[in-house]
């Protein structure tokens, strides 16, 4: 009994200290229980497809182990008045604790604004991804600080103080984050792409469409189904070609050209203009083309005894106007772009006719099938002017010699 009697004090602080620990999960156990069902009532409350993300995002659980860590910190110098030293390493590490705590809850709150803001029609003009990012950086890093100058017991300021000294090592050491981070807000200021945009860059390899905007790096899915990730600083330091206009306007180019055999290439005789004549797209056209030739021969009194002499119309030219016209008429061809049909160089692969126009849909499929009905039409409609379409003899097209 004497023995006891003497570790009274010591035995009051560690039962003192118990009875702290114990409050604390008791605390925490009740906080707990009632934080889960708020959540509950939260989720039938929120009826929509985000309900899972609000589930697993929802911070109120995390808050429940601030409350013991709080109590510790309070309540245990007081327990342990006796064990100064043994109080003070357990008091920094509720601080710390509640430190780490608050960083997680704030940490939370950020992925759930990012996920909140994938949501908004907003976001596709002007991505956060690398704004995010940063502000992670930040507060680990401020984290960092505070749990340093909880254990060190020395003031926040102090260490910020320190840290001016190893400027040029900081700069060097996040040299790529922070060049990342202001061609973030140059791309996002400047709305030169966006998550979604279709982007070209030969120098990387790429190919497709951005999946993300990070902080140092860009990701990109190619149209081969590969993943390229580019730096940000990249996308403003290179050039690049964003589709995104294209889908803006509606309108995707198709520009291809037909080469016509020169040798097909002549003018058009009386017969020749009857027969065009018949051809819906351009009756209007020869009539009116026929008219003004014959009144401008007429006026200059031109001898047509000879093919050089005066105005005529050729199988090329009608057939240009044909498909101009062709194309104006075509129901997959913008009408509010440009539609040009137009003579090239003549090369050795013969006479370029080119077609520069635009498709009224931009889906890359239904694209390529619209500009292929388009040539098709155009390689089997060049026979009806006489025209013939170009390609280098074959070993088939010397075997018709013999």
């Amino acid at each position: 009994m004497p023995l006891i009697a003497g570790y009274e004090q010591e035995l009051a602080s560690v039962i003192a200290f118990v009875s702290v620990i114990c409050i604390a999960v008791l605390v925490h156990l009740t906080t707990k229980g009632i934080a889960i069902r708020l959540a509950s009532a939260l989720i039938k409350l929120i009826k929509n497809s985000q309900e899972d993300m609000y589930k697993s995002r929802l911070i109120l659980s995390k808050l429940t182990y601030l409350t013991p860590a709080a109590i510790i910190y309070y309540y245990t110098p007081s327990a342990l008045a006796l064990y100064p030293a043994v109080s003070d390493v357990i008091t920094i590490i509720a601080l710390v604790a509640m430190v780490i705590i608050v960083t997680l809850i704030l940490n939370v709150l950020i992925d759930t604004f990012a996920e909140v803001y994938k949501t908004w029609e907003v976001s596709k003009r002007m991505p956060l991804t690398s704004f995010i990012q940063l502000a992670r950086i930040l507060l680990f890093f401020l984290c960092g600080i505070a749990v340093v100058s909880v254990i060190l017991n020395e003031s926040p300021a102090k260490l910020f103080a320190g840290l001016g000294a190893m400027t040029a090592v900081l700069m060097l050491v996040f040299k790529d984050p922070i060049m990342g981070f202001a061609a973030g807000i140059q791309l996002s200021s400047n709305s030169m792409v966006a998550p979604g945009d279709c982007v070209e860059m030969p120098k990387y390899g790429v190919d497709g469409d951005i999946m993300e905007i990070g902080l140092t790096t860009v990701k990109v899915r190619n149209f081969d189904k590969t993943i390229t990730t580019v730096p940000t600083q990249a996308l403003i330091e290179d050039s690049f070609k964003n589709w995104r206009g294209m889908q803006e306007t509606g309108g995707r180019r198709i520009k291809r050209a037909v080469c016509i055999n020169l040798n097909s290439v002549r003018f058009c005789t009386k017969e020749d203009l009857e027969r065009f004549g018949s051809i819906q797209y351009i009756s209007e056209y020869i009539e009116e083309k026929h008219k003004e030739i014959a009144e401008y021969n007429t006026a200059q009194k031109v001898n047509l005894e000879s093919l050089a002499n005066g105005r005529r119309m050729t199988n090329i030219g009608v057939f240009r106007n044909y498909i101009e016209a062709y194309l104006q008429h075509h129901p997959k061809i913008h009408k509010h772009l440009t539609i040009l049909v137009r003579q090239l160089n003549p090369t050795k692969n013969g006479l370029p006719v080119e077609i520069y126009a635009f498709t009224n849909d931009t889906n890359w499929k239904r694209y390529e099938s619209i500009q292929s009905d388009i040539f098709d039409h155009i390689l089997a409609v060049a026979t009806e002017f006489d025209l013939t379409v170009f390609q280098n003899p074959s070993g088939a097209d010397f075997n018709s010699f013999k």
